[in-house]
């Protein structure tokens, strides 16, 4: 039942003997175990790896493991390795996890209220000692600095006047920036290099590095550009700068990443997705229509009819060398970076707001919700039909409300001929009783999700783990001597 590939001519009584429980550190109440105590032998263990089922052929994460270690919320995942992560929540802990196997490794306490950030701060490459830091913020206004191998605390930092809301490294330059009602930037032996005044009572909700040795804050609704100078012979000092405020914004900036090294993106709580450039800090593009407007009314009593709760909130952002991937509120749009448009969405992708995505290989993408699901799309090209009316109120980027028909032959007649994509459902992980703050990819070891009912769950690709139960049941066979062949 567990899709055990037993060589051929080994008895079942043979590989009972030799087959173990894959992992002995989860506990599972709520779901069906993929090996069920047999009766022919009540002695052997019940596994406590698990199945979602074999309708959803496209789906590789077939089997699934819960970890219980927090009691709180788990909000942030972070890799530490090829074959490490850490979580971390508002039961202020750390743990540090085994990806491939799930076994707990290190445990991190310090901190006496949530955790609001994490990030890791490698060695440099020329350092002969390859110690990784890792970097926790708190509500409780500290940063620790951990020993990423060992439970020590290098150091702990208690000189901020108000909660450290995000932390960055920028590794070129050796060292990492912590952003909350001011920014400062620190060095590898922990030395605050400079800062800035005061900045805002609501802090700096996101941080990225541009080029120039740049830095992008995101300050409420505006984006502050900082630029560090190095010490040079003239100067042993450090010193930070604020070069430019963009104001673009209408709303509190959500969310903020890197496209590439040339630019960066920005999106909002009303709906609001720039496309920046990191060089001169320019406006590439703005799209803001996150829903079909109505022709008789006119801008501001659109905005405010389809500005509830969270529906048109952008939360979370991935991107590829051709595309950019917003969370909009429940839903997923593509936006395409060299057509300046979006060209394929899901509108309801899940039942509730999608709180973080992240792109796969083979055009796949990942996405996760506060309903508590982790769903696996696809993007799939689609020739556009001649006949098939252009949506020109949806993401239009001339603006607002319907186009005239005139104006829309131009755009219809561009559309006809071009290839839109579509995201096709091709997997849905069943397993969280609650919201799913986010997720971790590891190409060898699965997917790692967290969730607010304070588990982990490793969901493992199931032929690929029923394999290697295969090649260690015929290790262990071949090592005590009991592997023969069928006469």
């Amino acid at each position: 039942s567990d899709g055990l590939q037993v060589p051929r001519g080994i008895d079942c009584l043979t590989a009972a003997k030799y087959t173990e429980a894959p992992f002995g550190i989860a506990d599972f109440s709520y779901a069906k175990p993929w090996a069920p105590k047999s009766p022919l032998f009540p002695g052997f263990p019940k596994s406590p790896l698990q199945t979602i089922g074999e309708e959803q052929t496209q789906n590789p994460y077939t089997e699934l493991l819960v970890l219980k270690a927090h009691h709180d919320i788990v909000r942030f995942l972070v890799q530490l390795d090829d074959y490490r992560f850490a979580s971390a929540g508002d039961d202020g802990i750390v743990v540090v996890w085994n990806a491939q196997t799930g076994e707990k490794l290190l445990e991190l306490n310090g901190h006496t209220q949530k955790i609001t950030a994490i990030i890791t701060f490698p060695s440099l490459e020329s350092c002969e000692e390859k110690n990784q830091l890792i970097l926790t913020a708190s509500a409780d206004r500290t940063v620790i600095v951990w020993d990423g191998d060992t439970t020590r605390q290098v150091q702990r930092i208690s000189c901020f006047q108000s909660t450290v809301k995000c932390l960055t490294v920028l590794q070129r330059l050796d060292v990492w920036l912590s952003g909350g009602n001011d920014l400062c930037v620190w060095n590898r032996k922990l030395d605050l290099l400079c800062k800035t005044s005061h900045l805002s009572d609501t802090g700096i909700s996101a941080l990225v590095e541009i080029p120039k040795n740049c830095v992008v804050a995101a300050v409420g609704k505006e984006l502050i550009i900082f630029r560090l100078v190095a010490p040079t012979e003239g100067s042993l000092e450090w010193d930070i700068l604020e070069v430019k405020r963009l104001l673009d914004h209408q709303d509190n900036i959500l969310s903020l990443i890197n496209v590439n090294d040339l630019s960066f993106v920005t999106g909002s709580h009303i709906g609001e997705l720039i496309i920046w450039d990191a060089l001169d800090w320019t406006m590439q593009a703005y799209e803001r229509n996150f829903w079909d407007p109505s022709p008789q009314l006119d801008t501001q009593q659109e905005i405010k009819l389809c500005q509830k709760s969270n529906d048109i909130s952008i939360h979370h952002f991935t991107c590829d060398e051709e595309n950019v991937f917003a969370a909009v509120g429940r839903g997923l749009y593509v936006y395409s970076l060299q057509m300046k448009r979006v060209i394929a969405c899901q509108k309801t992708a899940h039942d509730s707001n999608v709180l973080h995505i992240a792109r796969l290989p083979n055009r796949q993408l990942i996405s996760c919700s506060e309903d508590g699901s982790v769903r696996i799309w696809e993007l799939r090209e689609k020739q556009q039909l001649a006949a098939e009316p252009v949506p020109t109120g949806f993401f239009n980027m001339w603006g607002f409300g319907r186009v005239n028909k005139q104006a829309s032959q131009p755009v219809k007649k561009q559309q006809e001929n071009a290839t839109s994509c579509s995201l096709e459902l091709i997997g849905d992980l069943i397993g969280h009783s609650s919201s799913v703050e986010m997720f971790l990819y590891f190409e060898d070891h699965g997917l790692v999700t967290c969730s607010a009912d304070h588990l982990i769950i490793l969901w493992k690709n199931g032929e690929r783990e029923s394999g290697l139960r295969s090649l260690r049941l015929f290790q262990k066979l071949e090592e005590n001597g009991d592997l023969y062949l069928a006469v």
